[in-house]
């Protein structure tokens, strides 16, 4: 079997195995599996999305960068063993990511990039999903950049779908829905301990835990919190809420056009029209006795947009 079958069916089996500990070990008890907003991240952002911006990367941005090197045979780097090379791109990328995710929440602008991703109110293993178009032609063109360049097209082909898999993998796992206690570990290596307290509504962490894989770039830089360890301490030990501090649009399209045009979202998400389109599935989930399940919106608060 070739290295993108091999990761393909890892994948596919990590997503069921992360539902089934969100199940056995809940952070947040009562969870359901469609929570708020479950099908916009799966069917726009992980299906729709993910395909498109997969070709226009790979295939019109990358390739022709590849090919004005040299083409499919230039490649400085690939002597090296695949371990040395996945373990390479994994912490440049990390410490790049650990930068970029910070400027987007100090950066007013940038944050527009980046809100989507934090408008998920029920936090699971898919939330990782909901981001930005533009965040992820950004991120996943500088991620796969220096593996498609500095690589010949047959070691590329080996490392880009590994890389890829351990993105998704630990995507997933930072963002699910599982109360576990790693200790001194969160130190070192990033898990939902730390990633669910940055997705929280809460003031004292509007501006921490930025790392993606490893820990230690935010207790370098001094941007870690954790409950319980130092030098950090805090009453509350796990997030008491989730999303954004403002009302923020529940639909794929108008998240994207809120990113350059504030709109009024409670006028906009009443028009008769607009509730069907959110709720297409809500018919289909009452059907099978979920009368209540449907995306609802964010309650209101007294904060504004950025």
């Amino acid at each position: 079997m070739s290295v993108q079958t091999i990761t393909t069916i890892i994948l596919f089996c990590w997503a069921p195995f992360m539902v089934l500990l969100e199940r056995l070990y809940p952070y947040r008890k009562g969870l359901p599996f469609f929570r708020d907003g479950w099908w916009l991240d799966f069917v726009w952002y992980t299906v729709i999305q993910s395909y498109f911006l997969g070709i226009l990367i790979f295939q019109y941005i990358l390739a022709p960068l590849k090919e004005a090197l040299g083409g499919a045979d230039f490649g400085p780097l690939s002597h090296w063993p695949i371990w040395a090379l996945v373990l390479l791109f994994l912490v440049t990328h990390d410490f790049y990511i650990y930068w970029f995710h910070r400027l987007q929440h100090e950066n007013k602008l940038v944050w527009r990039l980046h809100e989507a991703h934090h408008s998920v109110t029920e936090v699971d293993w898919l939330a990782g999903s909901r981001s930005h178009i533009l965040e992820i032609i950004i991120n996943q063109t500088i991620e796969f950049a220096p593996i498609i360049l500095l690589l010949d097209n047959k070691t590329a082909l080996i490392v880009v779908p590994i890389k890829a898999l351990l993105d998704a993998m630990w995507g997933m796992w930072i963002h699910s829905n599982v109360d576990v206690h790693s200790g001194k570990l969160q130190y070192i290596i990033n898990g939902p301990e730390m990633h669910l307290w940055h997705h929280s509504n809460h003031q004292e962490v509007f501006f921490c835990n930025y790392s993606t894989k490893f820990a230690f770039w935010d207790w370098i830089f001094g941007t870690g919190f954790l409950p319980g360890l130092n030098p950090f301490k805090h009453s509350i030990l796990k997030p008491e809420k989730y999303g954004l501090p403002y009302e923020y649009p529940r639909g794929y399209f108008e998240q994207h056009v809120f990113s350059v045009y504030r709109f009024d979202v409670k006028r906009w998400e009443s028009k008769e029209w607009v509730k069907k389109h959110l709720d297409w599935k809500k018919p289909i989930l009452q059907a099978f006795g979920k009368e209540n399940a449907t995306d609802v919106a964010a309650p209101p608060n007294p904060h504004t947009a950025k």
